[in-house]
């Protein structure tokens, strides 16, 4: 169990089809999704057959996909760091733009809040060792916690569900059917949820299963949403300062036991052994070179044109004096030069800027009919000019004629993204210290070639191009969230909902979230479509913003099911 695990870390249904075939009773009545309830005290008095319902927990987290299939990274392409995830010449559409009848957005996390009730129910009954109950119960109430968690971000109100309800028993019908639970109160329920977790979850420390600190990291990233939430959208100061707290508090301690590496990279490009072992991870989903395979580096170095980074990303990226570009002493040309292979060099661009660039793009500016070819590559082409490096390890053998042979290892949490948590937390309490940046700011700023910011610094920076209407330190310290997790997790589109900037998605009103690369270096007749000289990666499509895409529809067919939850008011 525990050699099959770590190889394949996230595939859980091998995990727990193994962890069920003795029991052929449950089987017939709980495969998954379970459908109805159990009081089978001997299956739940079991510790394998409950290990192995929390192991298909483990199919939340996607990392960099499995086998062709896409994962957290790259692909979500709905920010104003990358053009259309989807790898053609368009802009990602919203996330919604019809009411769907049905959505996994709904669907999935009920499924595994289901299971989480289940395992809670069934542990309590069971005659397990009370380590063991509460090791078990704090594992499904993380999960809970955290299914609430990404239901309130899409959906706002959401039903609450704090039992395995049987449609068979005349109170639970009415809580199947019921109306939806005010989001903050639903918030307050998954706060419980995470911070039991966080106090009961077995202290190991491993990174490929279930943690305390996977539990704490988790609970940083849903108060910072909630505090976010609570000052930008409530004006509820109060409530703000309890989740930012709590942020602090989750977020603290593992800054210092994940400390932040030298090397930004490796983070992302690593094998297993390497990723097992650097110690700025706290949680990974491990991949095996011909056992299980993804296919992230093969879909970003790719002839097909593929999603790129904007202008508007490029230009938040400081220069080696720490200045942003409408303040720095160092050369802002973006222009490149022309090489000899008809792409754009650009590696002098990139010498003078925050070294997580370089280590984020590649250093020839490349697109249809001017394709780039890295060692062991195919020709490349890019929608904005600028390619995918980031994900890249030189000493993989690469197989384009196949998409799933990829075997780095993916990041699920780590040192940067927590400590990113705690210094934006502290900055909204207004307690950020110069001691917090050494421990976190400016360890990123060290391995990126930049000098060490302080506080006060950073509050009279006064960027010119701070479009977020914030403190010239909160814009410095989003700026950095920005440049450090460029591509990660979906996290830019979420940070923009959580701080009300969805608007900065509007292509009409902010047209450098469409263009790519300066391309003035190449003669005008073979330049691509561009603005300027800038690459124009819109294909022709506007995305304009409204209200409404604060919140996702509610599916048609949920209410038809259940006419009290009601449609969203703006997507009526």
């Amino acid at each position: 169990m525990q050699t099959m695990k770590r190889i394949y870390i996230m595939s859980a249904v091998a995990i727990v089809a193994a962890s069920l075939s003795s029991c052929d009773d449950f089987l017939n009545d709980n495969r998954y999704p379970q459908s109805i309830q159990t009081s089978n005290v001997e299956y739940w008095s079991n510790p394998g057959n409950v290990q192995g319902q929390c192991n298909y927990f483990y199919e939340l987290f996607s990392g960099y996909g499995n086998g062709s299939g896409g994962g957290e990274f790259y692909f979500p392409g709905l920010n104003d760091n990358q053009t259309s995830g989807s790898g053609g010449n368009q802009l990602a559409p919203w996330k919604n733009i019809n009411v769907p009848t049905s959505s996994t957005s709904w669907d999935d996390p009920y499924i595994y809040i289901r299971r989480a009730n289940l395992i809670i129910e069934g542990v309590a009954g069971s005659t397990l060792t009370d380590a063991e109950k509460e090791n078990f119960t704090a594992i499904a109430r993380l999960i809970r916690g955290f299914q609430y968690y990404q239901l309130v971000r899409c959906y706002g109100d959401v039903p609450l569900v704090t039992k395995a309800l049987d449609p068979a028993v005349e109170e639970d019908r009415k809580e199947i059917f019921g109306p939806r639970t005010p989001r903050n109160q639903v918030m307050d329920y998954a706060f419980e949820d995470l911070d039991y977790a966080v106090k009961h979850i077995a202290a190991q420390k491993s990174k490929n299963a279930f943690s305390r600190d996977l539990a704490a990291a988790m609970m940083s990233e849903a108060c910072l949403y909630e505090g976010s939430i609570a000052r930008y959208h409530q004006n509820d100061a109060a409530r703000a300062e309890k989740y930012f707290n709590a942020v602090v508090n989750c977020a603290g301690p593992l800054v210092d036991a994940y400390p932040i590496g030298d090397d930004y990279q490796a983070t992302y490009n690593s094998f297993r052994s390497a990723l097992s072992a650097n110690a700025e991870v706290i949680f990974m989903k491990e991949y095996e070179k011909d056992v299980f395979m993804h296919a992230t580096v093969d879909y970003t170095s790719s002839s097909t044109p593929i999603s790129g980074i904007t202008k508007d990303a490029f230009d938040a990226y400081l220069f080696k004096d720490g200045k942003p570009k409408g303040l720095t002493s160092e050369d802002t040309s973006d222009a490149g030069v022309l090489a000899a292979d008809g792409t754009i060099d650009i590696s002098a661009l990139l010498a003078v800027r925050d070294g997580r660039l370089a280590q984020t793009i590649d250093d020839r500016v490349y697109f249809t009919d001017h394709p780039y070819k890295r060692p062991n590559s195919m020709p490349m082409t890019s929608v904005t000019g600028y390619g995918v490096k980031k994900f890249v390890n030189p000493e993989m053998d690469y197989t384009y004629t196949t998409t799933i042979w990829n075997y780095t290892c993916a990041p699920l949490y780590w040192g940067a993204l927590v400590a990113l948590d705690y210094a934006e937390a502290k900055a909204e309490l207004g307690t950020l210290s110069d001691g917090d940046l050494n421990k976190t700011i400016n360890k990123m700023f060290a391995r990126a070639g930049l000098p060490d910011a302080t506080v006060d610094g950073l509050k009279s920076m006064n960027d010119p191009a701070n479009n977020m209407g914030v403190s010239s330190l909160l814009w410095e310290i989003r700026r950095c969230r920005r440049c450090e997790l460029i591509y990660d997790k979906d996290l830019r589109y979420w940070d923009l909902v959580r701080w009300h900037k969805l608007d900065l998605l509007d292509s009409q009103s902010h047209p450098e979230i469409y263009l790519g690369a300066n391309v003035t270096a190449l003669p005008e007749s073979e330049r691509p479509a561009n603005v300027n000289g800038y690459m124009d990666a819109s294909g022709g499509q506007i995305r304009k913003f409204a209200e409404r895409e604060y919140l996702f529809p509610i599916p048609s067919g949920q209410i038809g099911l259940n006419s009290a939850l009601e449609q969203q008011e703006l997507w009526k």
